[in-house]
């Protein structure tokens, strides 16, 4: 197989579908870093930019992601900061914190850390890449089957599965994911609690998406069908005054802001590197020491790049696009710092973007560099996204991961130690965070070569 052939039609295509399906991670992720939502349209475009120059992968897409955003928040004490210091105070920690791990991921690339995250065995990365779709799942099914998702996460709370949650958190104050999973779990068993139109739409063009290439004219581009049924929903909710979540009001920048280069205009905002430089980040978040603040910097960026590990391993292994880990860690690096440049919170690879991207057709990285400009250029005309139901969108996304999450071909295939490593990866994965299962996953592949080394050498004794 290897990588596709260049299409630019194709990719402008793919590149305008994610520029429109992304619009509510943009947003919910920037209110997760704890700053306004506007701020996640805003400055997702130079990060993705900057990614789509310097990375190799034909579909791997960039940004501010779950983890990053709750990893950030939690590093910098993102409450209690905005709360001493206020939300201009605080975005400019976060920018300069960008700054820091773009740096880091550079430095690591550079002393070689890149090749060593790249030789993660086989079914580490197997089980790695199923904890984190499933993640995947989880993050877009509440607004996928309930009128608005925290409907389905305030069932759960008051439910058996919210005492489950409890008593994992309580022993692994990290385990993140498991929510999620309660999230799935809670929502399968209990379909009666589903908004009927949500689900509806949700059911309809998730099938759709995934089943309407084979019905659509062959004429037709690679993702047209995804186009469908986002218009086809937004058509819907316009037209029959749709209750339930959707994108919503979507601001715009100030006409007299961003950069000039001659006749060129580029409608961003950047802000003062030498300024970001002096906020005083280790006096407020370090307890005053640089060396902490580098350290966690460092490992801010190792555990992002695990991500991209488990991305390009999953394209490596079922496209057999090869890529080069010391090549996306810079890539890594690079659009870290101009997400400092522009305030955005630190970002990494995006396992549900970089899905579709594949989903959709894409065949270079043109798709993603496309759906970066369109980010920049198209925010004044972005409100033709704000009647879009997020069940919809959801829908787009659930489509490129449930069918692997069903039926794990991979990792099903794995045999002997290789499926306890790959499963007992994918579980903690799933359960606790992707820091802790591909940690786990590893500890867990040592452990059993270990053992079934002095196993072998007994019985050759």
């Amino acid at each position: 197989m290897g990588a596709p052939s260049f299409e630019p039609l194709r990719d402008i295509i793919s590149g305008a579908i994610m520029a429109a399906t992304s619009v509510p991670q943009l947003i919910a992720y920037a209110e997760t870093v704890g700053y306004a939502g506007y701020r996640g349209l805003s400055t997702a475009g130079p990060p993705l930019l900057a990614w789509g120059v310097a990375t190799g992968s034909p579909w791997m897409n960039a940004g501010v992601t779950s983890l990053t955003a709750v990893m950030a928040k939690t590093d910098l004490g993102g409450e209690a900061y905005v709360a001493e210091y206020g939300e201009e105070e605080y975005v400019q920690l976060v920018a300069a914190y960008s700054l820091y791990v773009g740096v880091a991921s550079i430095v690591m690339a550079l002393i070689g850390f890149g090749k060593l995250a790249q030789k993660a065995p086989t079914a580490v990365k197997t089980g790695f890449k199923w904890g984190c779709e499933l993640g995947v799942l989880s993050s877009a099914l509440p607004n996928g089957l309930y009128a608005f998702g925290s409907t389905l996460k305030a069932n759960v709370a008051t439910s058996v599965f919210g005492d489950v949650v409890k008593t994992v958190k309580g022993i692994v104050p990290g385990a993140t994911g498991v929510s999620g999973v309660c999230n799935i779990l809670y929502a399968v068993t209990n379909p009666q609690t589903w908004d009927v139109v949500a689900a509806l739409l949700f059911i309809s063009c998730t099938l759709f998406v995934m089943k309407g290439k084979a019905y659509l004219p062959k004429s037709l581009p690679p993702g047209s069908e995804v186009v469908l049924a986002t218009a086809a929903a937004t058509v819907f909710s316009v037209f029959y005054g749709y209750e339930g979540g959707i994108v919503g009001e979507i601001p715009t920048l100030d006409s007299d802001a961003g950069l000039s280069f001659g006749p060129i205009k580029i409608p961003i905002e950047v802000m003062d590197i030498k300024g970001l430089l002096n906020v005083p980040i280790a006096e407020r978040c370090f307890g005053g020491s640089m060396v902490k603040l580098f350290i966690t910097a460092a490992v801010f960026s190792a555990i992002n790049f695990l991500s991209i590990v488990g991305i390009a391993s999953g394209f490596e292994s079922d496209n057999n696009v090869s890529w080069s880990a010391p090549r996306e860690l810079i890539a890594q690096g690079v659009s870290n710092i101009a997400a400092g440049a522009v305030g955005s919170a630190p970002v990494s690879g995006s396992m549900s973007r970089s899905l579709v991207s594949r989903m959709t057709g894409a065949t270079s990285k043109l798709g993603c560099i496309i759906t970066a400009l369109l980010w920049i250029y198209m925010m004044p005309y972005m409100s033709v996204m704000s009647p879009t139901p997020k069940a919809a969108l959801s829908a787009v996304i659930v489509s490129a991961v449930v069918k692997n999450v069903v039926m794990p071909k991979k990792l099903l295939a794995l045999k002997g130690t290789d499926f306890i490593v790959g499963v007992g990866t994918a579980a903690t994965t799933a359960i606790t965070s992707p820091t802790l299962g591909f940690g786990a996953g590893m500890v867990m592949y040592i452990v059993i070569s270990v053992v079934a080394g002095k196993d072998s050498k007994k019985k050759v004794a």
